[in-house]
């Protein structure tokens, strides 16, 4: 990334939010006349303004390419490597398995502020090493240097989380539900309606949770 102070400051928030937010129908520009970050819609008929000026002066406008899902999935990743409280470690590696992840990750974390906190700070700073690195790969010059510096990497290496596996492959949700299902199969008969009560007053307690 290089500094020319004769460039405007670009608004570091907008690139923020640019580089954190991939949803395909969202794409941002930096405006390298401003310093601005310009954001279209392809649902929006009233940004078709801003489509033109882009057509119309490609070069004044630069792409950003966004953390991808699985880049952001492989921050969660690490992040719960880091948990030192193997229960709640457990849970988080129950929560990110599968579809929903995401979603799952940030409700289990709502009961535990302090982590919560913790990993909004770890995120920001992986999402800054991105912005940094792409900036560095695209050599723009830009008015100033970000507010947040250089950070270094988190101690835990970037690199798939290890996840318990069942006995037929499968990740650790399915090998839980492998077990519940044994379990159930294995009580008698009278006992089935208390099961079934329990695990219903389970799934309504904790609608959040479920896909």
């Amino acid at each position: 990334m290089r500094v020319d102070p004769s460039r405007p400051k670009p608004d570091w928030s907008a690139l923020e939010t640019a580089f954190e937010h991939n949803a395909p129908e969202t794409h941002s520009y930096l405006d390298l006349d401003t310093g601005q970050v310009v954001t279209i819609v392809d649902s929006r008929p009233e940004d078709e303004d801003k489509r033109r000026a882009i057509r119309v002066q490609a070069g004044r406008y630069v792409h950003l390419d966004p953390a991808s899902s699985r880049e952001q999935y492989r921050w969660m990743e690490r992040f719960v490597a880091s948990v030192e409280d193997p229960a709640l470690r457990e849970r988080l590696i129950l929560a990110i398995d599968g579809k929903g992840a995401f979603r799952r990750f940030k409700d289990v974390l709502l009961s535990y502020p302090v982590e919560r906190d913790r990993w909004f700070s770890y995120r920001a700073n992986l999402l800054h090493i991105y912005i940094n690195s792409w900036l560095r790969t695209k050599d723009i010059a830009l008015g100033e240097n970000p507010p947040w510096g250089s950070p270094d990497q988190p101690p835990e290496p970037d690199i798939p989380l290890e996840k318990p596996v069942g006995r037929r492959g499968e990740g650790p949700t399915e090998t839980l539900r492998s077990k519940a299902k044994d379990l159930v199969e294995q009580l008698p008969a009278l006992e089935l309606p208390s099961a079934i009560a329990y695990l219903r007053f389970l799934h309504e307690r904790m609608p959040s949770v479920h896909d």
